[in-house]
């Protein structure tokens, strides 16, 4: 039977157990830079015994950030400091992803203790940029609507993002258009309102999302594997939903992502979420048996045997911890004692396994 710490083999890459981190930003990073927080935050889950270790949303150009300490890749002097975190999740066996996005319409607000705020220009901001002029909320900036040559250098810049994600050595890579952000923005019909190719129908409405990661694709190693976060449903009547989601996801498939990485929300800030123990996890029930492909499952996992259940019922493929691995950096290895599983401690540790 598969369990939490079968192997996972996608293309020719083996990650060595079914528990990811979830991106989860950390608003900690000077010039797009990952500092020693992200060394040792990042390499603490390594240690920890989870399988893959992805990155918090990474920025694809400056205006891409969601605030100005988020990280980025938009330029090669950023590579060096990626190495050097990668480097530590590699040598304590796990796979190192990272999460390529851009925060569109949602861009230029400071860090969650600091209010989430909408930032002038005076105070480190920027003006953001979206599909239309539709701003996030009643707070939030009217954004700059992209033209058509606008998409082509966004391209671009998630193509030569991918190439130093490569250059710094991670294994996965995954292209973010899930919670409002602006691929997520191009997908709903909330906040997509163009009334050219890029806009109107479903199939218009995912052209630049698919665009976005059938060129992540073509950049990425075919040997290696390429997923892509969604927001599943808005929560929102006349939103995006299952339904549409299933459609995307088939288009993905079939450019070869390997994996949905399967989330909901974000798009507008008033939708009611009805948050509870695993209350994603049938989207990526449904995803996986309806497309026939890989899915992970997020969103209030914290139990083993919870976890356990989702992977062994094949409701996913894997679960991605955000909060639950921030509270323990430990929790694989702790699931795998209450799983009865002997999973490889650190020789540092050892004497603290039995």
């Amino acid at each position: 039977m598969i369990n939490l710490f079968t192997p996972l083999k996608l293309r020719e890459l083996t990650i060595p157990n079914r528990i990811f981190l979830a991106p989860m930003c950390q608003y900690s990073s000077p010039d797009g830079r990952p500092a020693d927080w992200h060394l040792a935050h990042l390499g603490a889950r390594a240690v920890g015994g989870a399988g893959l270790i992805m990155t918090e949303a990474t920025a694809v150009s400056p205006e891409g950030r969601i605030s100005p300490d988020d990280l980025g890749l938009w330029e090669d002097g950023q590579i060096p400091a990626f190495k050097r975190v990668v480097e530590f999740i590699r040598e304590h066996g796990a796979i190192a992803g990272i999460q390529l996005a851009h925060a569109g319409r949602k861009a230029s607000v400071s860090a969650p203790w600091l209010g989430s705020k909408p930032l002038a220009q005076q105070q480190r901001g920027w003006q953001p940029l979206a599909p239309g002029p539709a701003p996030f909320s009643a707070e939030h900036p009217v954004p700059q609507a992209l033209t058509e040559r606008d998409l082509d250098r966004l391209e671009m810049q998630f193509r030569h993002a991918a190439k130093r994600a490569l250059e710094s050595g991670f294994q996965v890579v995954e292209v973010h258009a899930a919670h409002g952000y602006l691929l997520h923005q191009f997908l709903s019909p909330l906040s997509n309102t163009r009334s050219d190719l890029f806009g109107g129908s479903l199939e218009r409405r995912m052209a630049f999302p698919l665009r976005i990661a059938g060129a992540v694709r073509e950049i990425w190693p075919q040997e290696s594997p390429v997923f892509v976060r969604i927001s599943a449903t808005d929560w929102m009547d006349g939103g995006w939903d299952l339904e549409q989601s299933l459609v995307f996801c088939d288009r993905l498939r079939r450019l070869g992502i390997d994996l949905i990485d399967c989330s909901s929300g974000g798009l507008v800030p008033n939708a009611v979420i009805p948050a509870a123990p695993g209350f994603q996890v049938p989207f990526a029930a449904r995803i996986k048996q309806s497309v026939r492909i890989c899915t992970g499952a997020v969103g209030l996992i914290t139990t083993p045997q919870q976890a356990q259940d989702i992977i062994a019922g094949e409701q996913a493929d894997a679960v991605s911890l955000g909060r639950e691995l921030l509270r323990n950096p430990s929790w694989p290895q702790h699931a795998a004692r209450q799983l009865n599983i002997d999973l490889p401690w650190p020789v540092q540790y050892e004497r603290a396994k039995l």
